[in-house]
This record gives C-alpha cells, structure tokens and sequence, in this order.
C-alpha cells in the first residue's frame, strides 16, 4: 500500500505518480502525469493544467494504460481496464446523508488499482479554500466519524483510509494500492462540518464536485499452485512472479515454501533476495511478508481464509533475474461431521420444529447435546429475510447453544451483499438454567443444574471473526485469524450479557466459536454450559435511539442507512447528547414558533374591517396552518401533528405565497373581476409550483415580482390618468407604505440571509412577526363604493319571485319578473 505525494517515489508496480512541477507567479498550476511500466522500462511523461477536463483526464489514463499494458513481457498476461464515475456535488457534512458514496469493483488478481480524485468548483466567483475529506474501504462503506462524536456502546469500528484535498477552483489526488483486494470498494467524499446555516434553494453558492476514476492492471492467466505440487517460476527486478491458490474449508494452516534459488551464475547462485507475500492488501489488514535470504525459505499462516483464492506474491529484490521452486501445502485440523440439512428435510416442518424447540428451550433451559467425541460441534443457522437490511439468524435445533470446555462450538453466518449497508449484531446470553438430561446423556456430574451455580469462576469466550474461523480459545491465543482481526467476546455469572455492533460489515461468512473457560484445570461441574447467541441485521444501530430516525439511502443500485438526529443530539446512533437541547428549550421554541403566528390576528381583523373578506380567509387559513406546522415540525419532544407532516407543509407553504399574493394584488386596487380572477388563477399556479418543488427559489420570488409588476403597472395608469402620484396622499406613504415595506424587506432578509439550525427559532418567529405586522400597513384603506362585509353598493339580499296564474295551471313568470334586485 502506498500513497502518492510529491516527495514520494512511487513502486515498482506503480502505473501513475501526481507531481506538481514549478510554475510562475500567477500561471496556472501545471500537473504532470508519469506512467511509469516495470520500474522505468516504459515512461509516459504527460502534463496538463490544472484546469483540464474530464474527457482529457480519461485521455490521459488511457495513454498510460496502453503503454503500461505494452510494456508488460513476463510469463503473466495483464490487462488494463478504466472505469470512472460521474461528477456528483458535495455537501457539508452533517449526517451520513451528505457523504457522496461511490462503489468500485475490483477483479481477482489485479496487481495495481490506482484511483484519481477529482474536485472541481461549480462557480467562478472566489469562494476561498476548502478541505475535501476522502475516505476509501473495502467490503463495505467506510465508517465515518468527522465530528468525533460518541458511538453507542458496544459499537465496534475500524477506521478507513482518510484523505484530504485541499480545492480552490480545481484539484485532483490519486491513490495507488498494489495487491488490492478483490470486490467492491467503496470510495466517500464530503466537505467539512456543516456550519449550521441554512442556505435557501435557488440562491447561488459555493458548490463543489466530486469525479472518482479508477484504472486497473489485471493478470489474466495467473498460474494456480495446486496442493503437493511444485513450480518453477522466474523473478526479475522489474517483475516479480505471481501465483494464487484455493484454499479450502476448514483448512487450519498453509505453508508456502521457496527453495531452489538461482540466478545461473555459480558464484551467486547462493545468495537470493526474494520478498514472499501472502494475501491481499485491504488497507485494513495487510499482507504478510517474509524475507528470503538464501536458497530456499517458508512462510506459514495459521486460520487462513475459508474457500477462498489467495494471492502468492514473489519479488526480487536483486538485480538479476533468478529462477526458483514453489510449493504449498495445507492442513485440516478438524473437520467436523456432516451438518445442516439434508435432501430428505423439509423447510416448513423443520421452522415449525425450531419454534416448538425455542419454546420447549425457553421453559426447559436445554440445549442440543452436543458429541462428546467430535474436535468442534458444528451448529446448523438458519437465516430468514425480513425485510430491506434486515436478517435474521437462528440455530436449527432451538435458540439455546451448549459451550463445552473439551471442544468450541462453532456457528456459521453467511452475510450477503445486499446486507452490508446495515448492522450487524451479536449478542450473547448466558441461559439461566440447563437441562439435566443432557448432562445425563453425556454421563456427566449435574448435581446442580443452574447454569449460575454450575458456572462458578469460570467464564465463556467467544470469537466473532469473518472469513475463518478460530478454533483454539484460550488465554494466550487472540482471537484473530491469519489475514483478518476477530472481535472477542466473554460472559460470566457477573456479566451474563454481551453485545457487539458492527456497522457497515464485510459482505464474506462471519464465524461464531464458543467454549468454555475453565480458571483451573477441572471444570468441576460446569461440563456443559447453555448460550443463547442472537445474530441478526438491523438497518441502524438501536432503530437510532429516542432521539433519532432511521433513514434508508441510496448510492445508484446500492442501499445503505444511517441515522438523522433531532433536538440536537449527534452521532453514528444520536447517543451523543454534549449538545443536547433541554425541554426547556424545546418548549420555548415550539411555543415561539407556534404563537408568532397570532399576530396573524391584527391583519385578520383589519382585514374584516376594511371589507376584505377573502383576504381575510386567507390570512386565516396561513395562520392555522403554519401553527400546526411548526408544532408538527419540532425536532424534540414537544411535538404535535393534527395530521400528515407533508400535508401540514405543504399547506404553510401554500398559504404563506398566497398572503403575500392576494395582499399586493389587493394593494393594486383592480377591479373585481380582474382581482378575483387574478386571486384564482394566481392560488392554482401556485398551488401546482408547490407540488413540483415547494422549497424553490422562484416559488417565492415568481408570484412576488408578478402581483408587484400588477401593481406598478396599475398605480402608474392611475397616476397618468389623474396627472397626480398615485397614491395621493403623503400620509399613506409615510405612515403606511414605508413601513411596511421596511418589515418585508427585513422579513426576507432574516428569512434568506440569517437564519441557522442555532437560532432558528426565533428568527423564523420573527419572520411570521414581520409578515404579519406588514400586512397591516400595506392593505389599502376600503373602496368607496364598498360597504360593510365588502358587498358592492346597489346589491342586497332582498328578491321576490313573482309567479302567474293562468287559469288553474302555474305559468312561467317572465325574465324580468323571475328576481327583483334593488
């Protein structure tokens, strides 16, 4: 594993080393690429400014991936492969949310990945430097903590590898890694800690994009190293020889032994240098490496991974080219019995058979009785979907386990992909009471048969380890495998409980082994312990708490969760209350958000009095709706929804565009028709702005600059046609327009310029405070030939229906005698 810097040489296998070369005061800064093939025996030197694009990146690699390819005449064909991903914007981090998640895959025996990242600002006006954070892991996304918040308890993580960009206008990085994985990898970018203010839709800002490209060099025809068999390979300075091998399930140990080195010439024929390398690198774990310094050597591990293909890696560190003899060979240490199921087993009978077994368990405190004989009592899991990111695991024979001291016990879960954007848990319970029988069966001492009792000083290990399996448990053997770390567990009388949490884990197999631990050499009566182990997947960490919601996201095709905390508490799963809000502070926000809205009232009532009757309604259903909105939309405890969060939004938003609208048309003193054809087709359009997008820009500003055009364009023709200002009097320009122009302009302004998640409650209070205040100075006196109630002059109430008679028959009365309006 290595990473490039400028100071850095880059590896043998490196394909592309970014360097920045000197430039002049004020000239654009100038990046030359190299690619490099077999340590300097191809070189492709290409240079670009800073600001290239895409395509021309893409280019770039494939130049340096031809003549890499090229370049390459040793016993192992390579092939090389790009693939890039598009540009997507990144934001602030604040939740998991705003990381910018991208997946890579990467084949078997691919000898160098080497990633570009690229950040390019999405505006030309100087929005100073920012630090891009980058983060890479393998199997699964990277767990992430920026904010160094608190994880919940018994949450374990490791961290991924952290980059930092710094970006003006554009920059770029890469990263090289030799021996990769193979599998997905998974690439997140995000800027720094969200600052808390609260950027308006629409408005221009600071806005940067992320591109991730990967280019690869793959060999395609590795030779396989078969079990006793034994190969002659060839190693040169700039080529190292390359092998894999399977190594099958339970398989213990493996052993890959160099001997026979030569260079061909007699007097150095004894002295080899070669570098032996077994595995993949994971930026997590490494490879194992061995030295080798003469003619043969050999280099072990213990545990490595289960039915899986394993990378041999033989450099030569010499400066001539050397021939060599390979071989490996691998051992079972124990092999269980034949388990799980059988072609005769039915599913439906054998689920119905585990839940009788669960319950008879639960009552009993039994346990299946495992062989006294066998090296490790292998446990048949079953695992049932329930839902997106969510699995569960239970044993065949019932939810109780028996732990011995003589043998582990062994418990195999299989994690698919689709499961590794959530949580992995693992909890152990040790069970209250143990059936005698089974100790009977087995013909050991069970005097006692509380587990408590029997239990006494000792204790139960356990080892929850993906890709193998550790099989030996004790004091001095850490619970690791050969290639991968485990995660140890241990349960006694003092603490009968233990829980693990593992988010994001590994899409592999995942191994539970249990046995017992004795402090002294017998046990006593304490042969067979019964454990409860509970294995499942969760789509967040504690459904995120009290103070948390658990959110699913999507990267393209790939799903993953995480948790959006409220009423200030942060964190992986919102347990991490150093920024707490207190009730107190809740209430107040709720209520200063709920009751601003009463100075609704005041403009209602003006409203009325000026025969504004529609206008009035209007006011009224904002003030309601944007009540119970904001008592619906608080964060902590205090909260009250009358009905859907969504339709509460959308009708504050409605009704908040809508006052604005109906009161500057009202200001334009139009006629009746035009005024209240103007208010309907204005409330449809906008009603219909709001369900494309409610939070836009231009669903504000849009009905606003049209009713003020409306209202311009009136109050000019009346000026021209009355040859005076319109409107006429000082008074109303003093008194009433000014003012209330002054409270909507710095209404908006709190509402666009000043408001963030700290003060948010009172700015947006006194948002409703001004809206409201500036109603009441900007509707216009009544119309003078209104009356009360806003009814026109010469229309009542009063009609009469005047019918003929025609003989014995009703007659139609005319038109004109049907209504009499006065």
């Amino acid at each position: 594993m290595n990473f490039d810097t400028n100071t850095q040489t880059p590896p043998a296998d490196t394909l592309v080393t970014h360097h920045v070369v000197a430039q002049k005061p004020g000239s654009a800064k100038q990046v030359c690429v190299v690619a490099q093939v077999d340590s300097g025996r191809c070189d492709v030197l290409v240079c670009r400014r800073e600001k290239m694009e895409a395509g021309v990146l893409r280019w770039l690699l494939f130049v340096a991936l031809t003549a890499w390819t090229l370049g390459d005449d040793g016993q192992v064909t390579f092939e090389s492969e790009l693939s890039s991903k598009p540009a997507q914007k990144l934001s602030k981090y604040g939740w998991y949310a705003n990381v910018r998640l991208q997946r890579f895959h990467i084949q078997e025996q691919t000898a160098i990945a080497r990633w570009v990242f690229s950040v390019k600002r999405g505006h030309s006006f100087n929005c100073g430097q920012h630090n891009v954070s980058i983060h890479l892991r393998w199997g699964a996304p990277p767990v992430i903590n920026p904010t160094e918040t608190v994880f919940p308890n018994a949450t374990l993580w490791g961290p991924s590898l952290s980059l930092t960009l710094p970006v003006t206008s554009q920059s770029s990085t890469t990263f090289n890694l030799s021996d990769p994985a193979p599998g997905d990898w998974f690439v997140a970018a995000h800027l720094p800690e969200d600052d808390g203010r609260i950027e308006q839709k629409g408005f221009p800002s600071c806005s940067y994009y992320f591109q991730p490209q990967l280019s690869v060099r793959r060999a395609a025809d590795t030779p396989v190293l078969h079990q006793g068999t034994v190969l002659t390979q060839t190693a040169a300075p700039d080529r190292p020889a390359r092998l894999r091998l399977f190594v099958p399930e339970f398989t213990s140990s493996l052993s890959v032994s160099v001997a026979g080195c030569s260079s061909g010439e007699a007097s150095e024929s004894a002295s080899c240098e070669l570098l032996l390398r077994l595995g993949s690198a994971t930026l997590q774990h490494g490879q194992t490496e061995l030295n080798c310094s003469g003619v043969s050597c050999s280099a072990s591990l213990s545990n490595p991974p289960w039915d899986s293909w394993l990378r041999v890696v033989v450099e030569n560190q010499a400066n001539r080219t050397v021939t060599f003899r390979i071989g490996s060979n691998f051992t079972v240490g124990c092999k269980p019995k034949s388990v799980g199921l059988t072609a005769d087993d039915d599913i439906t009978k054998l689920l119905g058979k585990s839940s009788v077994s669960n319950a008879t368990a639960t009552r009993n405190g039994s346990a299946p009785a495992p062989p006294a004989s066998a090296c490790v009592w292998s446990v048949p899991v079953l695992y049932e979907e329930l839902d997106v990111l969510s699995l569960r695991y239970a044993p065949v024979n019932g939810s109780n386990v028996s732990v011995m001291e003589t043998h582990p016990t062994l418990l195999t879960y299989p994690l698919p992909p689709q499961a590794t954007g959530g949580t992995l848990n693992l909890q152990l319970t040790l069970n209250s009471v143990r059936n005698a029988d089974t100790c009977v069966s087995l013909y050991l001492n069970c005097e006692n048969t509380r587990t408590n009792a029997t239990l006494g000083n000792n204790s139960i290990v356990a080892c929850f380890s993906a890709w193998a399996p550790v099989l030996q448990l004790n004091h001095s053997e850490p619970c690791r495998t050969a290639l991968f770390g485990g995660y140890a567990v241990g349960i006694n009388v003092s603490v009968p409980k233990a829980v693990v949490r593992l988010p994001f884990p590994q899409s592999t197999t995942w191994y539970l082994t249990l046995q017992l631990l004795c402090n002294s050499s017998d046990c006593g009566n304490a042969s067979v312990v019964s454990v409860v182990p509970e294995v499942s997947v969760s789509a967040c960490v504690d459904d995120c708490g009290p103070f948390g919601e658990c959110r699913l996201l999507r990267s393209y095709t790939y799903l993953y969760s995480a948790c959006v905390c409220s009423a200030g508490w942060k964190g992986w799963g919102c347990t991490d209350g150093s920024t707490a809000q207190s009730y107190a502070r809740q209430l107040t926000a709720t209520m200063l958000l709920t009751l601003s809205n009463l100075f609704f009232l005041p403009a209602i009532v003006v409203a009325i009095g000026r025969s504004y009757i529609t206008e009035a309604f209007v006011y009224l259903f904002t003030m309601f709706f944007s009540t119970f909105y904001h008592a619906c939309d608080q964060p902590g405890v205090a909260v009250l929804c009358i009905m859907d969060y969504d339709a509460l939004q959308y009708c504050d938003f409605l009704g908040s565009i809508c006052s604005i609208w109906v009161t500057i048309l009202c200001m334009a003193r139009l006629g009746d028709t035009a005024k209240y054809t103007l208010f309907l087709l204005g409330a449809l359009l906008i009603a219909m702005s709001m369900q494309l997008d409610r939070k836009g820009l231009w669903n504000l500003l849009g009905p606003i600059l049209c009713a003020i055009l409306l209202m311009v364009t009136s109050w000019v023709y009346r000026g021209v046609r009355r040859r005076h200002c319109y409107p006429p009097s000082w008074q109303r320009w003093v008194f009433y327009l000014l003012p209330g122009a002054l409270c909507a302009l710095v209404g908006v302004c709190l509402y666009v310029f000043a408001e963030t998640e700290s003060n948010y409650y009172y700015t947006h209070s006194l948002w409703h405070i001004l809206v409201a205040s500036c109603v009441v100075f900007l509707l216009p006196p009544r119309e003078k030939d209104r009356k009360a109630l806003g009814w026109s002059r010469g229309f009542s109430w009063r009609w009469s229906w005047r019918p003929r008679v025609c003989g014995y028959t009703l007659c139609e009365s005319s038109k004109d005698e049907l209504y009499t309006v006065t």
